[in-house]
């Protein structure tokens, strides 16, 4: 579970950096990657939610 909240904080500071990019000075290029980065986060927080269901300290 520790990992997967690793991952999940990775994704969403790539996403943050490069939407910043896009938004700070217009990079089109950096918007992409957003999204991309988005569709990431996307799915490791529906991974998240299978695996709070089940996880046991």
């Amino acid at each position: 579970m520790k990992e997967l909240i690793e991952k999940i904080q990775q994704a969403y500071d790539a996403f943050s950096t490069e939407a910043a990019l896009q938004v700070e000075k217009g990079n089109k290029a950096a918007g992409t990657r957003a999204r991309k980065a988005s569709l990431e986060v996307e799915k490791l927080m529906k991974e998240f939610r299978k695996e709070s269901l089940t996880f046991q300290q």
